[in-house]
């Protein structure tokens, strides 16, 4: 009987140490990693042209903002940072690109509306997880942000408005 007590402790730890995973990576790219290009489409309302690549855009700070209208947590994140570059001086030398993974532009169209994003900055692929994008990005375990610099190489991930004045500043 008195090992009944020991073998309960032993299972307990053992059962609690076998949910950490021990040198897992984390979700999606790392800072120092390249971004991977992609093509994405504008609003009609946009002066660009209505198709531009991620490496157009070389030269200048990215926010890349991905997130979906049904992920509470990646749309706030994305709605905070939209309204912080808002915010900025046009001399800021920073672009967002934001991309929503929703199977609807409906939907979409609904969200940037409601969450009074700017549009010109949002763009929505409407394959959801079975995007290009989603893959290149390995997004499979959540949605994130990324800041990239001129060269296309993430300097930072998972930013908050204040992590981003830091790094513009």
């Amino acid at each position: 009987m008195k090992y009944v007590k020991w073998i309960f402790v032993v299972l307990l730890i053992s059962s609690l140490t076998s949910f950490v995973e021990k040198d897992k990576t984390t979700g999606g790219l790392n800072v120092g990693d390249v971004a991977p290009n992609f093509n994405f489409a504008l609003p009609a309302t946009s002066h660009e042209p209505s198709e531009q690549s991620l490496s157009l855009i070389r030269g200048r700070y990215v926010l890349l903002s991905f997130w979906a209208c049904y992920d509470a947590h990646s749309r706030v994140q994305n709605a905070e940072l939209n309204h912080a570059l808002q915010q900025l001086t046009p001399q800021e030398n920073i672009e967002m690109v934001s991309v929503a993974f929703d199977r609807y532009a409906s939907v979409f169209e609904e969200t940037i509306r409601a969450d009074r994003i700017s549009a010109a900055a949002c763009f929505v692929d409407t394959r959801g997880n079975d995007s290009g994008i989603y893959r290149k990005y390995r997004l499979s375990r959540g949605f994130t942000n990324y800041l990239l610099n001129g060269q296309g190489v993430i300097v930072a991930k998972d930013l908050s408005p204040a992590d981003l004045d830091k790094y513009l500043n």
